[in-house]
């Protein structure tokens, strides 16, 4: 991608203008999350005509909920679900590479407190070496318990015997949701956020488009299309009821963090309990200057905007952090909890109460009406999803016959990692100027860049928000562009006011001070 002078504005106006009811797009997506933003920056990268259309704010839901990791999944390995682990492997190496400033190498210490567990869990990182090959981040070693301390000084030291350190990666996932997005807008798709798709279009019995209802203004608008793209996470079965694909795909799964000031683990390296007191996988994880614990994996049967913690899921994490941590955090150090669902693929005759088996592996259909439908995966592998989701379109006879086979997104990097950019800061640190990649000295010459809000948001960074990424509502900054309100809600809460100025100024458009009030209570314990 050709380094630019000036990043794209993304004025709703002239978005909207754009949206053309008499043109027929090559393919049209539903859905603004990790998966839905991927497929349409491959397509758009193949000389395709592209719209997408987010019935909220791109990457609201499960896409800037994850546990900020860029993984290839150790817990599948111990499944022995090697294509996947393998996989994921590949695709972290390439993320890495795509988006230096918003994704990065992190090292992992797994402390033994009994005698088999160091070479127990040792050999099986070190498989997880052998399948990453030459997309390794760095190698696996053993650790003394002198070692395992300096790594994890705040580490519980009563029995550790010493430990494991490997490597993975992490990243800022709604971030990355935008750089898609933007990535995809300079390669010619039209995004629109805040744009729900009602139902289907059909012509003959064929999805031929969509309708579609303006969440800002109540303005209907109709969508034509040769082919549609359900991308919808966890929400995908309500588009195939519509289609008359009345069994249901997705068995929703939640997973809680809370997040910590970084003083319970200092440094910049995480901790990984791979097995705690009920199976599940403990992290905890140094991140924008703070610490994130979790996360749980509970069935859900609501399909909640914003689903809320479970008293025992809360309980969990704190109590599985008090056996780990030399001092254990209580309630009252909790800074900011979320929740997100994941569109785990339901097997036949899946029971649904049991997460822990359902596939973690995404899955594509085409209807016969011809939806075509992806749920499933994980945010490490969304570029790969993307090409098996257009492989399928083109499979069925839903793309030209002369669209390209493949767009080599894999050399494509993303809006931001220029090759201007400066040498990317930890994401452990606290986010900066140093968040925007190459696009930073463009944000500083911008308005309001001496006047900070808290550490890492800046007025100047609230209008480039608005010019140039899509926000519309205090929630679009603060959560999403900014990662504020999850990492520290209260404070998040005191600065809403004067961001609701700031994107009125810029957008004259409400800019939803009052739903935002209402959504910073649900971040933080009563």
């Amino acid at each position: 991608m050709p380094s630019q002078a000036m990043p794209l504005l993304t004025r709703r106006e002239d978005l909207l203008a754009r949206l053309d009811p008499h043109a027929a797009y090559d393919l049209a997506i539903v859905g603004g999350g990790a998966t839905g933003l991927g497929v349409a920056l491959d397509a758009a990268a193949r000389g395709l005509k592209v719209v997408l259309v987010e019935a909220n704010d791109f990457a609201k839901g499960t896409s800037s909920r994850s546990t900020k990791l860029v993984h290839g999944g150790v817990r599948y390995l111990a499944q022995g679900n090697i294509g996947l682990v393998r996989e994921a492997l590949h695709e972290r190496s390439t993320l890495l590479k795509m988006a230096p400033h918003i994704a990065q190498p992190l090292p992992f210490v797994v402390p033994a407190y009994k005698w088999w567990e160091s070479a127990y869990y040792g050999i099986g990182l070190k498989m997880y070496d052998a399948l990453a090959g030459s997309s390794g981040l760095g190698t696996t070693h053993f650790l003394s318990r002198q070692a395992t301390l300096a790594c994890l000084p705040s580490v519980q030291p009563d029995h550790l015997r010493g430990g494991v350190q490997y490597w993975d990666g992490q990243f800022n996932d709604a971030k990355l949701a935008l750089a898609l997005a933007r990535s995809a807008a300079v390669q010619g798709a039209l995004l629109l956020n805040y744009m729900k798709a009602t139902r289907l279009h059909y012509t003959e019995a064929k999805v031929s488009g969509l309708h579609c209802e303006d969440m800002l203004t109540g303005q209907g608008h109709v969508i034509q299309a040769r082919c549609v793209v359900n991308a919808t996470g966890v929400w995908v079965d309500a588009l195939r009821e519509q289609d008359g694909s009345p069994e249901p795909m997705v068995a929703p799964s939640q997973g809680v963090h809370i997040v910590v000031d970084a003083q319970f683990l200092p440094g910049h390296t995480a901790l990984m309990i791979p097995k705690t007191a009920d199976g599940r996988v403990l992290f905890a994880v140094p991140w924008l200057g703070k610490v994130i614990l979790g996360t749980t994996d509970t069935p859900r049967h609501d399909l909640a905007a914003e689903p809320l913690a479970f008293e025992e899921e809360i309980d969990f994490i704190l109590n599985e952090a008090a056996r780990y941590l030399r001092v254990a955090p209580q309630r009252s150090d909790v800074k900011s909890i979320w929740v997100g669902l994941r569109p785990l693929v339901k097997p036949p005759k899946a029971d649904g109460e049991n997460t822990k088996c359902i596939s973690r592996e995404h899955t594509v259909l085409v209807s016969r009406s011809g939806l075509v439908t992806v749920t499933g995966g994980k945010w490490t592998t969304y570029r790969a999803m993307a090409e098996d989701v257009l492989q399928k379109c083109a499979d069925s006879g839903l793309l030209p016959a002369n669209a390209p086979h493949t767009a080599h997104t894999d050399q494509l990097p993303l809006v931001g990692a220029e090759s201007t950019a400066p040498a990317p800061k930890p994401l452990c640190e606290a986010e900066g100027w140093h968040s925007f990649g190459s696009e930073q000295a463009f944000v500083q010459a911008l308005p309001g860049h001496d006047v900070w809000m808290s550490e890492g948001l800046s007025e100047a960074m609230v209008r480039f928000a608005a010019r140039y990424e899509y926000a519309i509502h205090v929630e679009d900054v603060l959560a999403r562009r900014s990662r504020l309100l999850f990492l520290d809600a209260k404070q998040a809460l005191q600065w809403a006011p004067r961001v609701a100025q700031i994107l009125q100024e810029e957008t004259g458009q409400d800019p939803a001070l009052a739903s935002f009030v209402q959504l910073a209570a649900q971040y933080q314990l009563p």
